[in-house]
């Protein structure tokens, strides 16, 4: 049973400062679950180590000093290689408007580009400053939502469109 708590804290643990690490970085960076669980450990496992060095292998976690000095190596080397995955794997910068841009190599990276695209969301117009995910669409003028609700009466009158859509897609336009 210690076995199996010991797995799922290390498991957690490298996640967690996986996320810190992901999360210091710029930029989306999509990647499984177990690609962050395993930059957090690798960050943790060098960070630990260094502040082994530091403080001697007995004090490294005696005090909160040595606690956090030695957890902020852990993040700072788990963002490290956060960044190097970003740089040689995925080959996008770490700075600038193409490192907001979604990535289009890396571990897991064609299932989410599949995901939102099933979606209906373009992932090269994500995080670009165009209508995408998490960018709301320009309201439209009054001249604009006029004009769409001529058309609209168009259609209806014509029978392209039922009444029932007609009036649903009135109630949409109302909100302008």
């Amino acid at each position: 049973m210690s076995v199996l708590f010991t797995v799922v804290t290390a498991i957690t643990t490298g996640f967690v400062i996986g996320s810190a690490a992901r999360f210091a970085v710029p930029g989306p960076d999509p990647m499984p679950f177990w690609l962050t669980a395993v930059i957090g450990l690798c960050g943790s496992v060098i960070g630990t180590a260094i502040g082994a060095a530091i403080f001697g292998a007995d004090n490294t976690f005696d005090g909160s000093g040595h606690s956090f000095v030695t957890l902020l190596l852990a993040i700072g080397f788990a963002t490290a290689l956060v960044a190097a995955y970003r740089v040689f794997v995925q080959k996008r910068p770490l700075t600038g408007p193409d490192a907001r841009r979604f990535p289009r190599r890396g571990f897991g990276v064609a299932k989410m580009r599949e995901r939102l695209r099933r979606l209906g969301i373009d992932p090269d117009r994500v995080h670009t400053g165009e209508a995408g995910l998490g960018q709301a669409a320009p309201e439209p003028t009054h001249d604009e939502v006029v004009d769409q609700l001529e058309k609209l009466r168009d259609l209806r009158d014509h029978g392209t469109i039922t009444e029932e859509e007609y009036e649903r897609a009135r109630e949409r336009l109302r909100r302008y």
